[in-house]
């Protein structure tokens, strides 16, 4: 589900009433149980506010924090930037972020993902770089579901009786 608004340059008018004037680019990205939603905007107006703080170029919100604060540690730094950095794109664009479900982890890689989709969106020469390193799969391993009469586990069994 990937969808593109339009910029202001380009007007939408929705049956007959006056045009919608957008100026971002949005996104989904999922894994496991999380879902990212990303708004990418290529220029920022100077009454522009997430969270009570001004935004510049290049910085990047997830659920109005920075992303830092949310996925914290140098691994998930270096993940999150990876598809900025092989697409030259680190401090082009501001990237605003909404999150649910899953934990840390999945969250990440839905963000991942998400990045990747709009990055894809914004310059069709990206979706060849991203495609190659991996980036725009959406990885399909979910949670197993829990089966009948295994003991609230998905693969437990019962133990039998010894003989």
């Amino acid at each position: 589900m990937v969808k593109v608004l339009k910029t202001e340059q380009q007007k939408e008018t929705v049956e007959g009433k006056k045009t919608l004037k957008r100026e971002y680019i949005s996104a989904v990205g999922k894994r496991k149980e999380s879902v990212a939603r990303v708004r990418l905007y290529q220029t920022v107006k100077e009454n522009f506010l997430v969270a009570g703080e001004k935004v510049k170029k290049g910085e990047i919100f997830v659920n109005d924090k920075k992303i830092g604060n949310y996925f914290s540690g140098e691994i998930a730094k270096a993940h999150f930037l990876e598809p900025l950095k092989i697409t030259n794109s680190l401090d082009k664009y501001v990237l605003i972020f909404r999150v649910a479900g899953g934990g840390r982890s999945g969250q990440l890689d839905a963000v991942i993902h998400a990045i990747s989709r709009v990055l894809s969106l914004v310059d069709p020469k990206n979706r060849q770089i991203l495609k190659k390193r991996g980036f725009l799969t959406r990885d399909s391993r979910i949670r197993e579901r829990r089966k009948v009469g295994m003991g609230g586990k998905a693969r437990r069994k019962r133990q039998s009786p010894k003989r």
